[in-house]
């Protein structure tokens, strides 16, 4: 049986370390490895702990995507049902000299600079000064001051990029590659128990279904802007989508047999990203993209091509 894991990077995934820095913390998720699909109570019996202070805990837990949760239907109310995300977490240490190695390009995509879009509201595009166009108008996404964009949200529908293939321009065939990404899923308002099916596309192929846990606005983003009203997404989680010869991950988790072979990335002189969110899907929780000034890292969307050696 495959294992699930999370390479944690020191660099972009502090908030992770500061949420499994506590004994009580591992402790609930070790309880939950032991057994998955316990609810709170059952889960504070079993960690000996108040039921209180297991939910703030759990909390924690949640918006690092560490555990998700499912609220089913009890004799009286609901409950909520707690699963592990990951069976082992590892913490990677990389030099600065480790961070890009000669057999990698990196691309640099600005969040507004995509290439085709269908989106359905609610829906809108900002940048770190203001709103651009209208709010729930999906004809907004075409507007020309999109290329100032640093957060993105739409309920359903697609953006989609189309990337230099610079390992084309230089001879070299690709292995791998490696996009990067800062996403969240999409409610009025906030609420980290809210999934949403992120699928993204290479050269038009489907890589898998990642379910985001939910939207985040428990605290302001590191970079978001004051004038950006607290009530809305604050920040996502950083996500990385590695393709290769074994199939496509997302932080090591493996999401499809999808493999680099089939994407035909040496036939073509750009590589085409979507990321859409279906309608249809089991979890159409809409989505938000964060961009450079916005959210908690202060980067655009990534393209990490791996040369063949």
């Amino acid at each position: 049986m495959s294992r699930n894991f999370l390479v944690i990077d020191l660099d972009k995934d502090a908030d992770i370390l500061k949420a499994i820095a506590s004994q009580t913390r591992l402790q609930l998720l070790r309880e939950l490895s032991r057994d998955p699909g316990m609810n709170v109570n059952a889960l504070a019996r079993a960690a000996g702990m108040p039921q209180s202070s297991v939910s703030s805990h759990l909390q924690i837990l949640q918006e690092v995507g560490l555990i998700r949760t499912e609220v089913l239907k009890a004799r009286k109310g609901s409950q909520k049902i707690c699963y592990p995300v990951y069976d082992e977490v590892i913490l990677a240490f990389r030099t600065a000299e480790e961070k890009v190695q000669p057999n990698q390009i990196e691309v640099s995509m600005p969040l507004g600079l995509y290439t085709n879009s269908q989106v359905t509201g609610p829906c809108g595009i900002c940048s770190t000064e203001g709103i651009i166009g209208l709010l729930d108008v999906p004809e907004t996404f075409m507007d020309p001051d999109r290329m100032k964009a640093a957060l993105l949200w739409f309920t359903s529908g697609f953006i989609e990029y189309q990337f230099p293939n610079n390992a084309k321009l230089t001879g070299s065939g690709i292995e791998s590659l490696d996009v990067v990404i800062e996403v969240s899923s999409e409610v009025p308002g906030t609420m980290s128990n809210w999934p949403s099916d992120i699928v993204l596309s290479i050269n038009g192929k489907e890589l898998g279904v990642w379910t985001s846990p939910g939207d985040f606005g428990d605290k302001r983003g590191t970079y978001t802007p004051d004038w950006w009203k607290l009530s809305g997404s604050q920040y996502g989680m950083l996500k990385t989508w590695s393709v290769g010869p074994l199939g496509t991950f997302v932080d090591g988790h493996k999401i499809s047999d999808v493999t680099a072979a089939e994407l035909e990335l040496d036939d073509h002189r750009s590589v085409r990203l979507k990321i859409e969110v279906k309608a249809d899907g089991r979890h159409p929780g809409g989505i938000n993209v964060f961009g450079r000034g916005f959210g908690n890292y202060d980067q655009d969307i990534l393209l990490r091509l791996h040369k063949r050696s």
